[in-house]
């Protein structure tokens, strides 16, 4: 299948991608919504016939828009929806989770073209020609072959359900006993006041620094662990400087809403600077926002030029950004998804953490 071929003409014209982009917006929480409504009631027919009807929209949309990749994607979600609608096949988790990663792919193909990225990491070829076989497929082979789709495009073996209750443990560097308790215990302090402003952010900061911590450990604890506690509890203070309409924002930010944003790692890397003995910290901070190819802020940095521990605050701050998104759509968090889409935005993060931070995860999923 040539995907470039199916981009061809949507690539061309900007007008035609942002009209499906805007409609996908508003569609694609709400069958992620009638997705988890439908796994907890397989049965019921009216949350059927609305997932099928939000499926054929997007498709709709799609061919008005000229937009063939979405269009091909969808399809064959459509023909699995009809057999379940028909009786003919059960809607089990994996069948579930099989249409949600297409979502998610969608979105993250969409909003590629839209920056004028390319779209090769998002393995689009195999996720298309796997649903083809779904919706094609003998009943008893439906699971099956969904499970062979996810691992094909995701890179990890999937398993369903899950919140990440193995993220909740709270981790201490072996340092913080010893050397700058209280400085630790003040910054926590901060990152606590920080959580406290919406109850989706409830056990970030931990989730956070388990990851971080545990990412370092893998790759052979080449960053100083207390520093990087600091900077997990500090990374986000300064958002508490911005306006909370910018931070807590759900849908897409407006240009000005972005430059308000990129303020925050100076924020709280311009506290941290004040307090002797955390420069390296203060370095991670303000870096944490920075890419590998120079797109992120507060200066553009790129390659080597950012801090290790910056790198990792990328990575761990993306999926718990991913985590929140989810939740934010009324579906249980997914694991598996949050790092899939975090892989599929390998460019956007230094390669050279990803592979210790999936080891992490990895670890995750199995247990």
């Amino acid at each position: 299948m040539d995907v470039r071929a199916l981009i061809a003409s949507i690539s061309q014209d900007r007008d035609a991608l942002e009209e499906f982009a805007d409609s996908l917006l508003d569609r694609a929480p709400q069958i992620e919504r009638d997705v988890a409504r439908l796994k907890k009631a397989p049965g019921d027919r009216e949350v059927t016939a609305d997932l099928f009807r939000g499926i054929h929209n997007i498709k709709g949309d799609a061919a008005l828009c000229k937009f063939d990749l979405a269009v091909v994607l969808a399809h064959p979600i459509e023909s699995i929806m009809s057999r379940f609608r028909d009786g003919d096949i059960e809607f089990s988790d994996l069948l579930a989770e099989t249409i949600l990663l297409a979502i998610d792919r969608l979105e993250l193909a969409t909003e590629a073209l839209m920056q004028r990225r390319p779209i090769d990491n998002l393995r689009l070829e195999p996720l298309i020609e796997g649903m083809q076989r779904m919706a094609l497929s003998a009943p008893k082979n439906i699971d099956s072959l969904a499970r062979d789709l996810i691992e094909a495009v995701t890179g990890f073996i999937p398993v369903t359900g899950g919140p990440m209750h193995k993220l909740q443990r709270i981790i201490h560097s072996p340092e913080a006993k010893t050397s700058g308790a209280a400085d630790l215990q003040f910054f926590r302090s901060l990152a606590n006041q920080f959580e406290n402003r919406s109850p989706l952010f409830r056990g970030r900061t931990m989730r956070i620094l388990r990851l971080a911590m545990e990412t370092n450990n893998v790759a052979g604890t080449p960053i100083d662990p207390l520093q990087l506690e600091a900077a997990v509890y500090m990374h986000d203070v300064g958002m508490m400087f911005l306006p909370e309409s910018v931070w807590l924002k759900v849908g897409r930010m407006t240009d000005e809403e972005k430059a308000l944003l990129h303020n925050h790692p100076a924020y709280a890397a311009g506290l941290l600077q004040r307090m002797t003995g955390w420069e390296d910290a203060t370095e991670m901070v303000l870096q944490h926002q920075e890419m590998p190819d120079g797109r992120g802020y507060p200066d553009h940095l790129k390659g080597d030029a950012i801090c290790d521990g910056a790198k990792i605050l990328a990575i761990v701050d993306a999926f718990e950004s991913v985590m929140l998104k989810h939740s934010h759509r009324g579906r249980n968090r997914s694991v598996l998804r949050a790092i899939a889409e975090i892989n599929a935005c390998d460019n956007q993060f230094a390669p050279e953490w990803i592979t210790p931070f999936n080891t992490v995860i990895r670890r995750t999923i199995e247990a």
